[in-house]
């Protein structure tokens, strides 16, 4: 009988959380109220063993998703790229419109995302891209980030390489 088999590592942990606001558009007219949620991270990697019979350190995925989760910790998280919301910083500030809504938050306590919307499917993927730029890939097939934003109720992101 023919076999085959493939490998990953997969990393969660109570303390990839992080706490953020936000909020999204539905359709054309309906934008969120402002609101917050506990948000948890997990990611896995996939790909072949190495010399040493591991597909990826674990402790070296934890620590980096764990650097991300941190700067998304207690932060307003705006997109700049949604055709509806326009969000401007300024030195101090970061002035953010929805039509006749608007919002004023200190730059400090926000990030900037450079995607349309800050669902939870489009910050794994932005999470997914940062691990993409520091993590060593080169062995891997595929790399999952998983973006619980209520329990239960997780949106993941699957790249493949």
């Amino acid at each position: 009988m023919s076999q085959t088999r493939s490998f990953a590592v997969d990393v969660t942990k109570d303390h990839l959380v992080f706490s953020a606001a936000h909020f999204i558009t539905i359709g054309d007219d309906l934008c969120e109220r402002l609101h917050g949620h506990n948000w948890r991270v997990a990611a896995r990697v996939e790909g072949d063993l190495d010399g040493n019979g591991f597909v990826f350190d674990f402790i070296a995925l934890r620590d980096e998703l764990q650097k991300w989760v941190d700067r998304l910790d207690h932060r307003m998280l705006l997109p700049t790229q949604h055709r509806q919301i326009s969000v401007e910083p300024d030195e101090k500030e970061v002035h953010v419109r929805y039509r006749d809504r608007r919002w004023v938050f200190p730059l400090e306590e926000c990030v900037l995302l450079p995607i349309e919307q800050t669902t939870a499917e489009l910050l794994a993927s932005w999470i997914a891209d940062q691990l993409i730029e520091t993590l060593e890939t080169s062995p891997l097939t595929s790399l999952s980030v998983k973006v619980e934003e209520n329990f239960g109720q997780w949106a993941t992101c699957r790249v493949e390489f």
